[in-house]
């Protein structure tokens, strides 16, 4: 039943078959690749004429500081944002989840939650959590913190980090 030839035979299909697969992905690889690491050169060029913004002057962005937008913080909105951050945090005292409890966290020092295991970035911190500095944490956790273990993106516009924060000033003792 298996002599020589029925075991070559067999050992030739997988070496064929093995040569199939190895071709079909050289080929795939040939014909959709754009470019090292997704950097290759575009086959169209966009044409954009710049001439008439040129002409305008531009917008000028007023930069409103946060203790002003702080001052006028809706802690309802905020408890709508926290649904974001829920994911990952509890509000219960002690209930922490993949990141620490953030109960009375406003005026809380930094990285100070018992029995949470912080990342370095975070153990290597002083002071405590001031509205302006959670402000900074939450537009982009990971420039402010630079090793942090948090995946969270970040929330760019003030006014919802204010309200973010006044809703997190609420739940506390």
């Amino acid at each position: 039943m298996f002599d020589t030839m029925t075991l070559t035979k067999a050992f030739g299909a997988l070496c064929g078959a093995l040569l199939i697969f190895l071709l079909g992905g050289w080929a795939a690889d040939g014909l959709y690749r754009v470019g090292g690491d997704g950097d290759g050169s575009r086959s169209y060029v966009l044409i954009q004429d710049d001439s008439d913004a040129a002409d305008e002057p531009a917008e000028e962005v007023v930069e409103v500081a946060f203790a002003d937008v702080y001052a006028a913080a809706d802690a309802a909105s905020g408890e709508r944002l926290w649904r974001q951050c829920a994911a990952c945090h509890r509000l219960d005292p002690g209930a922490h989840a993949v990141g620490p409890s953030l109960h009375d966290i406003v005026g809380r020092p930094i990285a100070a939650a018992d029995g949470f295991s912080y990342s370095n970035a975070f153990a290597e911190l002083d002071g405590e959590w001031t509205p302006e500095r959670m402000s900074a944490f939450i537009e982009n956790p990971r420039q402010w913190a630079p090793g942090t273990a948090m995946a969270f993106n970040g929330i760019s516009d003030v006014e919802d980090r204010a309200n973010l924060i006044a809703y997190l000033e609420t739940i506390g003792d």
